[in-house]
């Protein structure tokens, strides 16, 4: 049952309210309103946000101010220049060709941020033959890194990169048992592997 199904019972009467009708019946003169003001006028009606004229709580509250996007990956990022000055100050050190991951940039003290995919960045220029293992690089890291003799390796999952092998060629890695990559991210592996040959 539901509150329109609701209605008086069978033979069952009420006498109508007539207001307005003197002070006699009860309801006389201002027939139920109250005396004068906004109320007691046709169509008078108050918010339910009104205060009086006074800042409403709804203005005298900041705003919360954006949204949180709850799809949003962070990643650790380095640039290859960066790489390249470490190289240099004796930071990272090697057989060449240099083997480069998330943890050997955590243990030399350039990657601060652990647990989260690392993204290589073309800012800077880079000189040592480098095998580069991460989960993504920009398209000017790739060039650089390829065109001072190295190689790249790009993780198939939003792993940690600790979690694959380091020097193993670019389109020979086999993807995390499980998981499957990104369409798009399929699609610029594909790229890079078309390059390649």
């Amino acid at each position: 049952m539901k509150l329109h199904d609701l209605q008086p019972a069978p033979g069952s009467k009420k006498k109508r309210i007539r207001v307005g009708r003197g002070i006699a019946a009860g309801r006389g003169k201002t027939a139920g309103y109250g005396t004068k003001g906004q109320t007691s006028r046709s169509g008078g009606s108050i918010p339910a946000w009104f205060e009086g004229g006074q800042t409403p709580i709804h203005r005298r509250i900041p705003k919360l101010r954006g949204f949180r996007n709850v799809l949003r990956v962070e990643v650790a990022v380095v640039n290859v220049g960066r790489i390249q000055q470490w190289i240099d100050a004796g930071r990272l050190k090697g057989e060449s060709p240099l083997s480069v991951n998330a943890d050997i940039l955590a243990a030399a003290g350039l990657l601060k941020t652990r647990g989260k995919p690392l993204k290589v960045l073309g800012t800077g220029e880079i000189s040592t033959k480098i095998l580069f293992a991460a989960n993504a690089f920009t398209d000017s890291a790739v060039a650089k890194i390829r065109a001072a003799g190295g190689d790249i390796t790009v993780y198939e999952s939003a792993t940690p990169a600790s979690a694959a092998p380091v020097g193993v060629k670019a389109g020979k890695n086999a993807p995390t048992p499980g998981k499957r990559a990104p369409a798009k991210r399929a699609a610029k592996a594909a790229q890079v592997d078309g390059a390649d040959a």
